[in-house]
């Protein structure tokens, strides 16, 4: 006859087994997951382009990419450079189909920057702002503004200039609330307003 006990030892490790199985194939299924999903992603990629649009335009003497009668006389007072701080915003790029930031040949965005002049607070700091296309198969990469000319007009020149879809986005999206609170924050510690 099975007694009491051997019937609660056989229950308590039959759970304990099933316990084990479910955690193996939890622990499996999660791996598989993993492996599935490529390590460099496109908002993985979008963060890099991200990234490297924001180093370029920051590192650039601001003459590159200078727009609206915003010159490098009126940036470069002292000896020394003031540091440059900028928001980007990516609207796209090409080709469209790659995944990694090597195989980006051209970025299409907008760029807000803001010469941090030390004790100058933003409002009345010098800006370099608008749409932007850069050449990423350059080293650094080609930074080239959207300007108006004497000829066409901006709204003409960005449809010149930049893929249909990506100029509609250009003439109605800036930065994002979270990117221009970042670009605050950095010019602030810069400028030391």
């Amino acid at each position: 006859m099975i007694s009491w006990e051997s019937f609660a030892g056989w229950y308590r490790n039959r759970l304990v087994w099933v316990a084990v199985i479910l955690l193996a194939v939890s622990a499996g299924a999660v791996m598989l997951v993993n492996r599935a999903a490529p390590q460099t992603e496109p908002a993985d990629l979008q963060g890099q382009i991200v990234a490297r649009m924001r180093t370029t335009l920051e590192q650039a003497d601001p003459g590159q990419h200078h727009h609206a009668g915003h010159g490098v006389q009126q940036v470069a007072t002292e000896e020394e450079r003031p540091a440059v701080i900028c928001g980007v915003r990516v609207y796209g790029y090409e080709p469209t189909e790659v995944t990694a930031l090597a195989d980006v040949r051209t970025v299409y965005g907008f760029h807000l920057c803001g010469v941090a002049e030390q004790k100058r607070p933003w409002d009345v700091a010098v800006k370099l702002a608008g749409p932007v296309i850069m050449d990423m198969s350059t080293d650094p990469p080609g930074i080239q503004v959207v300007e108006a000319t004497a000829d066409v007009m901006f709204v003409d020149r960005l449809r010149q200039m930049f893929p249909g879809t990506y100029a509609e986005l250009a003439l109605r999206e800036a930065l994002a609330d979270s990117e221009m609170a970042e670009l605050r924050r950095r010019y602030d510690a810069a400028a030391g307003a």
